[in-house]
């Protein structure tokens, strides 16, 4: 048996459904330890010793670390694509478009943190998976969504006329995620305040102007 083999166990589906609360602990261990060590290097043993449980245990709740892996992006996905559609549909000028954006994404990281990290390094190998090719998929959903709203910027004169969209919209993108692997939920800056104070240096800078 290998840790991607489903083990059945008529208990499983039962478990599943009555103890939500419980999965979704096991779902945030396995995310943490997924950031900490990597997909390949973490095992299904490292994940139960995290949580407390004999590994055979977690089989109860999932049938392989795939799975778990599985969940946990794509609830980060399906969030994150909740709050990003609700800013694309309000109607929004490029400029605000930019600032919602980016302080939904600031908002995604704290809630979901680990998977964060864990998107941004493992996602490039994952999508070549088909289990996992909705990653490939919202990639290009996110850059149509940013670049598309610099590109309007610029067309609308909201934005420089000489900026490089393409450049900007890669800078923006990882220099928004990158903040996974330092920020912490429940430190001395709500996303809201980060999301504002890195809008500032972004779109106004952080020279003093005349």
């Amino acid at each position: 048996m290998t840790e991607n083999d489903p083990v059945p166990n008529s208990k499983q589906t039962t478990e599943n459904t009555a103890a939500p609360g419980r999965r979704r602990e096991l779902l945030a261990t396995a995310a943490e330890v997924f950031a900490a060590h990597g997909y390949n290097a973490t095992t299904v043993r490292r994940i139960a010793d995290e949580a407390g449980l004999l590994a055979g245990s977690l089989y109860y709740h999932f049938d392989s670390k795939e799975s778990m892996l599985d969940e946990i992006l794509s609830t980060f996905l399906d969030e994150l694509w909740a709050g990003y559609d609700t800013v694309l549909a309000s109607g929004l000028g490029p400029r605000e478009t930019l600032e919602a954006l980016v302080t939904e994404s600031f908002r995604e990281i704290d809630r979901h943190r680990p998977a964060v990290a864990i998107y941004q390094k493992e996602s490039r190998h994952l999508a070549a998976r088909p289990r996992f090719a909705y990653l490939a998929d919202s990639q290009r959903r996110f850059e149509k969504a940013w670049l598309g709203t610099l590109q309007r910027g610029v067309a609308e004169r909201v934005f420089r006329a000489d900026l490089d969209t393409r450049l900007t919209y890669r800078f923006v993108r990882d220099t928004v995620w990158v903040a996974a692997s330092w920020y912490r939920p429940g430190g001395a800056h709500t996303p809201e305040e980060i999301a504002r104070q890195y809008l500032s240096m972004v779109l106004d800078g952080i020279a003093v102007r005349d």
